[in-house]
């Protein structure tokens, strides 16, 4: 389980390797974003994005599902309590189906909370790539987790 105290500023992390499908571009669209240029290459070829590109909020959702594989992979997730919210949230370059995103984090500020003593606030800088190594999207989340125990 990660305490508060293993993360140290400066720490990062690369991980994923999530495949971007038409379909799952599509779906979520249909549901969720259904803007012309994430429904259809004719809708997009009008646009500046030219062909059919994922909506922001499906490459935020896509990057959660890889953060999330990649902390179970090595300990549970006891140790977190959760986010308080996301800062800079920027979308740099779109996402095509096709696409293969992988996820850097760093740790860019941790800090004891003054009021909850059990608790702490890790701010990461995640970066999201993708198969060109290029950034198609960087957020900071703040998350709280546990203190250890004396």
């Amino acid at each position: 389980m990660p305490w508060f105290e293993d993360f140290k500023v400066g720490d990062r992390r690369r991980f994923g390797g999530y495949e971007v499908t038409r379909d799952e571009v599509l779906d979520f669209a249909r549901r969720w974003d259904p803007q012309p240029f994430h429904l259809s290459d004719d809708g997009a070829a009008a646009t500046h994005f030219g062909s059919l590109s994922a909506s922001g909020w499906h490459t935020a959702a896509m990057t959660m599902a890889m953060v999330v594989a990649e902390q179970g992979k090595d300990h549970d997730q006891s140790g977190s309590l959760g986010a308080v919210g996301i800062d800079d949230l920027r979308w740099l370059k779109p996402v095509k189906p096709g696409d293969v995103l992988s996820v850097e984090t760093e740790v860019i500020e941790a800090r004891p909370s003054a009021s909850r003593p059990e608790m702490g606030s890790v701010r990461n800088r995640t970066t999201v790539f993708d198969q060109h190594g290029d950034p198609v999207m960087r957020f900071e989340p703040i998350v709280l987790y546990r203190r250890r125990p004396a």
